[in-house]
């Protein structure tokens, strides 16, 4: 994603770091803005509680803000909205797309990235001939997501995809890891508590079933869709009544006078 920050040309005044606890693209952020004001939002209350990193008392460096929860996000509050990472943790994608066209100013600009459908298709296999059912939620297509942002009021979706290999040297490690890449909203998981025998099972199919490096490592796959939009000024249908809500029309006005 932060490869991706060059194609933007405005210089942002704020910007919405959602997520930032998962995402971990806080310092990309402010390498390549540093005179924006920056606004972390947490949608889990856990993480807006959790401490904030104590520096020394001689640090030049403010502490950091304290996040928001995503309510208490104003409408047209950022000129950047980035999100890595924390897409494919939303139980209804289409419901934070329109919270993040909200949260966006007039030719606000939207970054993002999330898991796609490629992600993890070993493990999924080993679930299904278990009959463990799904190990996670179902991971949106791309070009789902692009018809999303469309239907959320976004403009000129770009959507591409990379598939990312990871290993590691234990299935535990493996599992520790997969545990903290976002939280699995499948309506359709296991409610009780698995049994150490279980995860003996998982483990030895993790090392039996899943393809190796030479070394012996664990790789596992992983599709990461990257999705970039912008919010366009709003266009109200004309009818023989039409009716404009006081916010739109005030955004309206705005965009004709910066293209005046």
């Amino acid at each position: 994603m932060a490869e991706r920050l060059s194609i933007v040309r405005l210089q942002p005044q704020t910007v919405l770091d959602w997520a930032p606890r998962v995402g971990g693209g806080s310092a990309a952020l402010h390498s390549a803005y540093p005179k924006a004001r920056f606004v972390p939002v947490e949608p889990l209350p856990a993480a807006r509680t959790a401490p904030a990193i104590e520096r020394p008392w001689w640090s030049l460096r403010r502490a950091a803000p304290v996040p928001l929860a995503p309510a208490d996000v104003a409408a047209g509050a950022a000129q950047l909205l980035w999100s890595n990472m924390g897409l494919h943790g939303a139980m209804t994608p289409q419901k934070l797309l329109r919270q993040w066209h909200r949260a966006l100013a007039i030719d606000g600009f939207l970054m993002f990235s999330t898991l796609g459908p490629g992600t993890l298709e070993a493990l999924r296999g080993i679930y299904s001939g278990q009959g463990w059912g799904m190990p996670y939620a179902p991971f949106v297509d791309m070009h789902d997501l692009g018809d999303m942002l469309v239907a959320a009021g976004f403009a000129d979706p770009v959507m591409d995809q990379e598939t990312i290999t990871l290993t590691w040297a234990s299935a535990d490690a493996c599992l520790a890891e997969l545990r903290s890449l976002g939280g699995n909203v499948a309506l359709q998981r296991y409610t009780g508590l698995r049994t150490p025998r279980w995860r003996q099972r998982l483990g030895q199919a993790l090392h039996e079933q899943v393809e190796t490096t030479s070394d012996g490592r664990i790789a596992l796959s992983f599709e990461v869709v990257y999705g970039h939009a912008f919010r366009p000024p709003p266009r109200p249908r004309l009818a023989a009544e039409t009716t404009v809500p006081l916010e739109d029309m005030r955004a309206m006005m705005r965009a004709g006078q910066r293209k005046a």
